[in-house]
């Protein structure tokens, strides 16, 4: 059977088989599927017509950008790009006007492009991404996108529900107020906590209206749990109150069975109260009417009030201080609820009596007010150090809620959205006692913005909101206006995520830099929407998100440091060779073992690395500056930590040739006669002639030496680039995958030169132990320089060694 609603305010009924019975409609309307039976449905809209369609073509039509680190790789390409065709194009050029074939001025034009393009970063990006990921999903956040990580580490903005993310979604009863006291509630198992006068005949009215007027059961077969983790069937609220009253005074199932249901009228919008008459268990000639509801509405249905068990006028005095009760309470950021009764007289309501709750054949006035309960949503004991470390690294959290004004910033200061001593501008006005209206809104820090309010303003005043205030709470908001806040956080150029949970909130969820769906409340259609999930529903793990967001944009940055240094080393035997015409120092082979070789691991294993100690206090990051790769980590990788591992290179070739009879003087212009295959007599600095093929063998021994040279002063490279501004003595050495990647990149080297055979293969022979340590000083150096530099931008913040190294 099947009970609907129609627009002609009658309802339609339905059974097996069936035609369509029109009934009264009654000013109350209760909704019930049975299990079991068939039904007709009638169908008013389809597809696009529907509200999900709506919803769905709302969600399909938002254009989505490029994430963050993408558009970041693609300017790294660009740039690099441009770098290595410009420099082999030059070089090209360059080799055929100094008399070069065209087939070796390609052969250089080869080579420098090789020797630019960073071949392992395809898979550094790869493994980065899907590291931090798998990371983030230990810590409870499931990453559909793997861009995604990246993006909530460049996060500047923070849209965030309130319920369930910075709340534990978990509504429990705080406070209760009867005999003219607000006493606070005992939720302990055992009753332990905070105790009052449970003797009072108010308290005993007041926990059987909320046991009776209570719609929520405990499920079945949760005898053994305790009462607080059991679960129940029902409203929250109603939750709270069940839970309340059976650790208070006992079980409710026995209440209600000792007190019969007779009657009921459930809560709807429009009365904003419940209903529920009882038989009574203390007179068996008697009902007792119970009712519960949004205090102002109980209250305007009461004429007397119960103090000590006996009922006194609701005169003003009373009324006032009722006022002030529902004041403080709301204040706390508690909802609140309104409770009275009324004793129907057995000589006119007998036992048996038939109450219609259409016509209402039995009183709703001058109830008797018994008392108010307050619940709250506590918040979850992360959230306030999470906002606290978004503060400190710059980013602003908003709440969006849909509840009252009063709670929400009541929960934003609890959580530490507003922080303490932080105005909003009724606060201003409160303090001064003057209206709100001549208050400028500039001089509050803080601001709650109603839903309705939000309504009516244009873009120009909403963005006038976002730019003025430092703390914003977004209260009484549709899910659909959750979007226009999203697209006026973006219009000022902040990078945005959005938490959401309703099929109503996957507009702003694509539309926002990050969605980030509840993994537990959250739908399927916000989850699709998304690009991570929070499988705890919990707001403290998004500013996890974040750190690891930041950590993957550092890594990534020591990672293509590192690998863009060795390209000088590289590039510069090239172009001496040209210039000075000396023999090739380093061939096109060694420049891939290096780049396809010994760089790859040590480039992936500093995705392994920990974070900084200064990760979370920085200001986010700022997509127009900030790059991946800036004029400040090329001018450290090329211009100065490059050109120091160059001079290492240079060193040991100069030696190995020189202990060959070749000193650095004969070397210049030796060129076209070192490798014109006709001459076999060259002479070198102690006139020891010296045939074409023995040439060839100390080139590509010094091609080896170098490649050597450039695997020990990348040792020291590998290990200033595990940090950008600490020392590596802070930073510490835990990194077990760099300390393999600097045995791996050596035992390669050391293969590669020993291997029998490789003189055949690779062009590569075995070294003298000595020529390996020519490039130590070297890479001390570069060692002992950074830390240097490290400790002055320690020592000076935002000096000028800052502002030209800091990558």
């Amino acid at each position: 059977m099947l009970w609907i609603l129609t627009s002609s305010r009658r309802i339609l009924l339905s059974s097996s088989g069936s035609t369509w019975i029109s009934l009264p409609a009654s000013p109350r309307f209760e909704f019930r599927v049975y299990l079991q039976g068939t039904a007709r449905g009638i169908v008013i809209a389809t597809g696009d017509r529907t509200v999900m369609g709506r919803i769905a073509t709302l969600a399909s039509g938002l254009e989505v950008g490029r994430t963050p680190i993408a558009m970041e790789i693609e300017h790294f390409i660009q740039l690099i790009t441009g770098v290595a065709v410009f420099l082999g194009v030059s070089f090209f050029v360059l080799s055929l006007i100094l008399g070069y074939s065209w087939l070796e001025a390609v052969i250089f034009l080869i080579g420098i492009i090789v020797a630019n393009v960073p071949e392992g970063l395809l898979a550094t990006v790869t493994v980065c991404l899907t590291l931090t990921a798998k990371r983030m999903a230990r810590k409870n956040c499931l990453v559909k996108n793997l861009e995604a990580v990246e993006t909530l580490g460049s996060t500047s903005t923070i849209c965030s529900d309130k319920t369930g993310t910075l709340t534990q979604n978990r509504m429990t009863v705080a406070h209760m107020w009867f005999d003219n006291q607000i006493h606070e509630a005992d939720t302990t198992e055992d009753q332990s906590g905070a105790t009052f006068d449970k003797r009072s005949p108010t308290w005993t009215a007041l926990s059987r209206i909320a046991g009776l007027c209570n719609r929520a059961v405990f499920k079945a077969g949760q005898e053994n749990i305790s009462v607080s983790k059991r679960d129940t069937a029902g409203d929250a609220s109603e939750s709270a109150l069940l839970k309340c009253i059976e650790l208070s005074c006992g079980s409710v199932r026995k209440m209600r069975d000792r007190n019969p249901k007779v009657a009921e009228i459930p809560f709807n919008s429009t009365n904003k109260y419940q209903l529920s008459i009882h038989e009574r268990e203390d007179s068996p000639q008697s009902h007792v009417l119970v009712m519960k509801g949004a205090p102002e509405r109980i209250l305007d249905r009461c004429s007397t009030i119960l103090v000590q068990g006996k009922e006194i006028p609701l005169d003003k005095e009373m009324q006032d201080a009722f006022q002030n009760a529902y004041m403080e309470l709301g204040g706390l950021g508690e909802r609140v609820l309104g409770f009275c009764q009324l004793n129907l007289p057995s000589g006119k309501f007998p036992r048996g009596f038939k109450f219609d709750t259409d016509e209402l054949n039995f009183p709703t006035e001058k109830l008797c007010f018994v008392g108010l309960m307050s619940m709250i949503d506590p918040p979850r004991a992360a959230v306030p150090d999470a906002v606290g470390k978004c503060r400190s690294a710059g980013i602003k959290v908003i709440m969006v809620t849909g509840d009252h004004p009063i709670t929400a910033k009541a929960i934003a200061k609890g959580v530490g959205i507003i922080s303490e001593g932080n105005e909003t501008v009724e606060d201003i006005a409160a303090r001064l006692n003057i209206p709100v209206s001549q208050v400028n809104p500039r001089e509050a820090k803080a601001c709650v913005v109603h839903g309705s309010d939000l309504k009516d303003m244009t873009a120009e005043q909403l963005d006038e909101i976002l730019k003025n205030h430092t703390e914003i709470v977004f209260a009484r908001t549709s899910p659909q206006q959750k979007l226009i806040i999203v697209e006026g956080c973006q219009r000022q150029g902040a990078t945005v995520a959005v938490t959401g949970d309703g099929v109503n909130d996957s507009p702003a969820l694509k539309k926002a830099d990050i969605g980030i769906a509840m993994g537990i409340s959250g739908s399927d259609v916000s989850k699709q929407a998304a690009d991570m999930i929070l499988l705890d529903d919990n707001f403290a793990s998004i500013v996890t998100g974040v750190e690891e967001g930041r950590l993957i944009f550092d890594n990534l940055k020591k990672s293509i440091a590192y690998t863009l240094t060795s390209n000088i080393p590289e590039i510069t035997p090239f172009l001496l060779f040209i210039i000075a015409n000396i023999p090739l120092p380093l061939g096109t082979v060694t420049i891939l073992c290096i780049d396809l070789g010994t760089d790859m691991v040590p480039a992936i294993s500093l995705a392994y690395e920990a974070a900084e100690s200064d990760i979370m206090k920085r200001q986010p990051r700022n997509p127009q500056t900030d790059k991946l790769v800036n004029e400040r980590l090329i001018s450290m990788a090329y211009g100065q930590i490059g050109m120091i591992q160059a001079l290492g290179g240079f060193f040991t070739y100069f030696v190995i040739l020189a202990e060959n009879g070749f000193l650095p003087s004969r070397l210049l212009g030796i060129r076209l006669d070192w490798d014109d295959r006709s001459m076999n007599d060259l002479e070198d600095s102690y006139g020891q002639e010296w045939t074409y093929e023995q040439r060839k063998v100390v080139e590509f021994t010094c091609h080896t030496a170098f490649f050597a040279s450039i695997v020990v002063v990348q040792w020291a490279d590998l290990i200033i680039c595990k940090t950008r501004r600490n020392s590596v003595f802070q930073q510490g050495m835990k990194n077990k995958i760099l300390i393999f990647g600097l045995l791996e990149e050596t035992a390669l080297a050391a293969f590669l030169s020993y291997c029998p055979g490789m003189g055949v293969a690779l062009r590569m022979y075995p070294l003298k132990v000595t020529w390996w340590f020519c490039a130590f000083p070297y890479s001390l150096l570069i060692f002992l320089y950074d830390e240097v530099r490290k400790l002055i931008l320690r020592r000076y913040p935002g000096g000028w060694v800052e502002k030209e190294t800091y990558y």
